[in-house]
C-alpha cells in the first residue's frame, strides 16, 4: 500500500514538474496570463478566508454567552483587510496590463503586413512598367505603319479628290489665288477625312483597349476605396488623331502653267523628248556651256584629267538639239535648202497637205483651249506637284500620329502611377506610425515585465502563506 501511494505521489510530482516546465518554456504573454489567473485564484481564496474569519470574529464578539474573546476593533481590522484584498484582486482582474503584449503583437503584424504590401506594389509596378513600355512601343510602331500606308494610298488617289473639287475657275491672278486657297482647304479636309476613316477607328479602339488593360493591371495595387473611383481619378478624354498636313504651306510654291502650248510646237517636242528640265536648259542656250572645250591636261597636277567621254547621254542629246536650234536660228538659208530637198523628194502637194493638217490641228487645239481645259491642266499640274510634296511628309505624318498615341498612353499610365504613389506614401506613413507605437509599447512591455516579475514574487509569497496558514492541519 505504501508503495502504491509513493508511486502515485511520484506521478503527481512528475506531472507538476512537466506543467511547471511547460509554463516556463511558454511565451511571456502566456506566462503572464497563467500567473495572473493563478494569483487571482489565490486572492479569491484569501478573500473567502478573511470573510469567514471576519464572520467568525463578529459572531464571537456578538455572542453574549461568551466572555469578550475579541474586541470590536479587531473585527473592524479584519473587515478592513477584506476590503484591501478585494481592491488588490480588482486591480489584478483588470485587462489594461495586456495592452503592452497584445498591442505590440498587433502592431508588429500590421507593420509586417504593410511592409509586405509595399514590397508587392514596388515589384508589381516595376514589372507592369516594363510590360506597358514594350506594348506602347509596339502600338506606336503599328500606328506609324498604318498611317504611312494609308497616306501613300490616299496620295495615289489624290486626282480623284482634286476632281471632286468644284469651284468657278478663271485664269485671272485674283481668282486663281482664291481658287488655290479653297483647293488647299478641300485637300486638307478630304485627306484628313479619308485618313480618319481608314485609321482612326482601329487606332482609337487599340488605344482604349490598352488604357483599360493599364487600369485593370494597376487596380490591385490601389486601396479598395480608390478602385471604385478610378474612372474619376484618371481622366480619359475623347481621343482623336490630328494629321496636320498643312497643305496651304506645303503647296505654297506651286506655280501653274495654263498658257496655250501647241502639242506639235518646237517647245513641246523638245519637252517631250528631253523632259521639262533639260528642255528648258536646251532652249536657253545650253550649247554655250556644253560645247566649251575641256582641257585634257588639268591645271592642278594633283587632280586626274577628265575623260573625254564624260558627257552623259542626256547632255549629248541636249547639245545636238541646241546645235540644231542655233543652226536654224542663225540663217534662213538652211530652211530654204531643206525645203527644196523635201520638195524635190515628195512634191509640193504633199507638203501643202502636211502644212494644212498641221494648221488645222493648231486651230483645233487653240479653239478647244477653253477655261475648262485650263482648269483640267491646272488640276493635273497641281496633282503632280502635291503628290510629290506629300510623299516627302509620309514618314513625318506617321511619326506625328504615333507620337500622339504615345503621349496619350503615357499620360494615362502616369496618372495611374500617381495614384499608386499616393498609396505607397500612405503605407509608408502607416509603417512609420506603427514603428512609433511599437517603440511606445516596447517601453510599456518593459514595465509590464517588471509587473509580471512582481506578480511572480507575490505568487510565491502567497503560496508560502497558503501552505503555512490556509491549509487545514492534519
Amino acid at each position: 500500500m505504501s508503495l502504491l501511494f509513493s508511486r502515485c505521489n511520484s506521478i503527481v510530482t512528475v506531472k507538476k514538474d512537466k506543467r511547471h516546465m511547460a509554463e516556463v518554456n511558454a511565451s511571456p504573454l502566456k506566462h503572464f496570463v497563467t500567473a495572473k489567473k493563478k494569483i487571482n485564484g489565490i486572492f479569491e481564496q484569501l478573500g473567502a478566508y478573511i470573510q469567514e474569519s471576519a464572520t467568525f470574529l463578529e459572531d464571537t464578539y456578538r455572542n453574549a454567552e461568551l466572555d469578550p474573546v475579541t474586541t470590536e476593533e479587531q473585527v473592524l481590522d479584519v473587515k478592513g483587510y477584506l476590503s484591501k484584498v478585494r481592491g488588490i484582486s480588482e486591480v489584478l482582474a483588470r485587462r489594461h496590463m495586456k495592452v503592452a503584449f497584445f498591442g505590440r503583437v498587433y502592431c508588429l503584424e500590421m507593420r509586417e503586413e504593410r511592409q509586405e504590401r509595399l514590397r508587392f506594389i514596388d515589384k508589381q509596378l516595376e514589372l507592369l512598367a516594363q510590360d506597358y513600355k514594350l506594348r506602347i512601343k509596339q502600338i506606336t510602331e503599328e500606328v506609324e505603319r498604318q498611317v504611312s500606308t494609308a497616306m501613300a494610298e490616299e496620295i495615289r488617289r489624290l486626282s480623284v479628290l482634286v476632281d471632286e473639287y468644284q469651284m468657278d475657275f478663271h485664269p485671272s491672278p485674283v481668282v486663281l489665288k482664291v481658287y488655290k486657297n479653297e483647293l488647299h482647304r478641300h485637300i486638307e479636309e478630304g485627306l484628313g477625312r479619308n485618313m480618319s476613316d481608314r485609321c482612326s477607328t482601329a487606332i482609337t479602339s487599340s488605344l482604349q483597349s490598352m488604357q483599360q488593360d493599364m487600369i485593370d493591371g494597376l487596380k490591385p495595387l490601389l486601396p479598395v476605396s480608390v478602385r471604385n473611383q478610378i474612372d474619376m481619378l484618371v481622366p480619359r478624354q475623347c481621343f482623336s488623331l490630328s494629321y496636320d498636313l498643312n497643305c496651304d504651306k506645303l503647296c505654297a510654291d506651286f506655280q501653274e502653267d495654263i498658257e496655250f502650248h501647241f502639242s506639235l510646237g518646237w517647245t513641246m517636242l523638245v519637252n517631250r523628248f528631253l523632259g521639262p528640265k533639260n528642255s528648258r536648259r536646251a532652249l536657253m542656250g545650253y550649247n554655250d556651256q556644253v560645247q566649251r572645250p575641256v582641257p585634257l591636261t588639268p591645271a592642278n597636277p594633283s587632280m586626274p584629267p577628265l575623260p573625254q567621254g564624260s558627257l552623259t547621254q542626256e547632255e549629248l542629246m541636249v547639245s545636238m538639239v541646241t546645235g540644231l536650234a542655233s543652226l536654224t536660228s542663225r540663217t534662213s538659208m538652211g530652211i530654204l535648202v531643206v525645203g527644196g530637198v523635201v520638195w524635190k523628194a515628195v512634191g509640193w502637194r504633199l507638203i501643202a497637205l502636211s502644212f494644212g493638217l498641221y494648221g488645222l490641228l493648231y486651230v483645233y487645239e487653240r479653239l478647244t483651249w477653253t477655261t475648262k481645259a485650263k482648269e483640267r491642266a491646272f488640276k493635273r499640274q497641281f496633282v503632280e506637284y502635291a503628290s510629290e510634296k506629300l510623299q516627302l511628309i509620309i514618314s513625318y505624318t506617321g511619326s506625328n500620329c504615333s507620337h500622339q498615341v504615345q503621349q496619350e498612353l503615357s499620360g494615362t499610365f502616369a496618372h495611374l502611377c500617381q495614384q499608386v504613389d499616393v498609396t505607397r506614401e500612405n503605407l509608408e506613413q502607416e509603417i512609420a506610425a506603427m514603428n512609433k507605437k511599437i517603440e511606445v509599447l516596447d517601453s510599456l512591455q518593459s514595465k509590464a515585465k517588471l509587473l509580471r516579475n512582481k506578480a511572480g514574487w507575490l505568487d510565491s509569497e502567497l503560496n508560502m502563506f497558503t501552505h503555512q496558514y490556509l491549509q487545514p492541519s492534519r
